[in-house]
């Protein structure tokens, strides 16, 4: 299965797509859609959307995993993020994909086997479970392949397919 995993952003939008039977996960591609701060919050959530579209329509997935939000101690920055997670959710459905979502804690634990983990501890998971020779360039790409493979390992039985 091919699994779409994105770290939502507005300057800073990660993805990550990752083929996978539940167990083995191969990097399919990984990247980060990049808005200007200073462009009107509306032209950069019309760029994650054009983005996520074009990642989409390249590579295929056949479901999408994207983080919940988290509760920030900065009401504005939560509020923000939310626009940018509503137009991932946009995406993900105009598409027709099936859609997991899952808390920081959740992915994490299921990356790391520790919810508190720092950032650079989950590249060298991701970096480890991909058996990739180096750290993704982008935390925001590797906190996004991050969800892919929680959303693997959640929902694949390896060997028996897809667990609902």
């Amino acid at each position: 299965m091919r699994v779409l995993g994105i770290d939502c952003g507005t300057e800073r939008t990660g993805y990550g797509v990752i083929e996978t039977d539940g167990r083995d996960h191969q990097l399919v591609a990984s990247g980060v859609i990049r808005t200007d701060p200073r462009t009107p919050l509306r032209l950069r959530l019309l760029e994650i959307g054009n983005g996520l579209r074009r990642v989409i329509g390249e590579h295929s997935p056949d479901e999408a995993a994207v983080e919940g939000v988290f509760h920030a101690l900065n009401v504005k920055s939560a509020l923000t993020l939310a626009h940018a997670r509503g137009v991932a959710l946009y995406a993900v459905a105009e598409a027709g994909l099936k859609l997991g979502e899952y808390s920081p804690l959740e992915v994490k634990n299921s990356v790391v086997g520790y919810g508190r983990a720092e950032k650079k501890q989950v590249q060298f998971m991701v970096q480890s479970l991909l058996k990739l020779p180096g750290r993704l360039a982008s935390e925001d790409a590797s906190d996004a392949v991050a969800v892919a493979i929680c959303h693997a390992t959640q929902t694949i039985r390896p060997g028996m397919g897809v667990c609902r």
